[in-house]
């Protein structure tokens, strides 16, 4: 039987996001991997607020739950996870499919205006202030560049525990609501990742006398990016066999695609 979760010395301080912050900065990137990127620093960063918030079975539901694929701009990283710890501080374990689709949900997007404004925007303009500064001998250049880094890098996840906490209050009493929203984000985002990520076709032609008929402008009046769809469920479907790890789909994935390619059943 699940146990319900006792625990009542939940409330965040200033001090726990500064540690989260902390923990982030170090593991986002450390523990970067090609199978999971960035799950490893996003599990290492919550751990100890999970021990705070949860025990027995919910811990380990949650711990499981944190350590799937998650991937965004490192920026970026730390406002998802405040917004995590606020709903979670809030309504524990309840929150569980909430924080999973907001995770999905929020990781793309936040990664392409990380990537434009902590990548080019922001570098751009102060870096470009602060260059010009010190050629003309003025040190407070420098200086200005490393307190804009500073306030980049601690400043962005209290603001997303503040934005949580403010979407728990306004929706007090529609969790469910707010879940099936953050599920429905979570799953747009990952069906159109399909056909912009994922580039395959079938280069058969079907030739007789003077008619030539292409088998993927077939299929593409049936349905655009067919066989990127029917691939992924493929790969969703062996992530569901037992004794299938993620390893031994990418393996047979790459297998796949050289032997189909070989025979031109499949091009990309």
């Amino acid at each position: 039987m699940r146990r319900v979760n006792m625990k009542t010395n939940t409330k965040l301080t200033k001090k726990d996001l500064f540690q989260a912050n902390w923990r982030w900065l170090w593991a986002s990137q450390l523990s970067w991997n090609y199978e999971k990127m960035m799950a490893p620093g996003y599990f290492y960063t919550v751990l100890p607020f999970l021990k705070r918030f949860y025990q027995d079975d919910e811990l380990v539901d949650m711990m499981k739950m944190h350590s799937q694929f998650f991937n965004t701009n490192a920026f970026t990283g730390p406002f998802i996870i405040g917004m995590d710890l606020a709903i979670e501080e809030h309504q524990g374990y309840k929150a569980k499919e909430t924080v999973a689709g907001i995770k999905t949900g929020l990781m793309g997007p936040l990664a392409g205006v990380g990537d434009t404004i902590f990548g080019v925007i922001i570098p751009t303009i102060c870096g470009s202030i602060g260059a010009y500064m010190g050629l003309k001998g003025n040190a407070l250049g420098a200086i200005i560049w490393l307190l804009v880094n500073i306030f980049i890098l601690f400043a962005i996840l209290p603001m997303g525990y503040y934005q949580g906490e403010k979407l728990i209050n306004s929706a007090e009493g529609k969790l469910n609501a707010v879940t099936d929203s953050a599920i429905l984000l979570g799953v747009t985002v990952v069906g159109a990742l399909i056909p912009t990520v994922i580039k395959a076709d079938v280069p058969f032609v079907f030739s007789a006398g003077k008619v030539t008929l292409k088998l993927q402008t077939v299929l593409n009046q049936i349905m655009p990016s067919l066989i990127p769809v029917l691939l992924v469920a493929f790969v969703y479907w062996l992530l569901g066999r037992k004794k299938m790890t993620s390893t031994k789909v990418i393996l047979f994935v790459l297998v796949l695609g050289i032997v189909l390619s070989y025979f031109h059943i499949l091009g990309a």
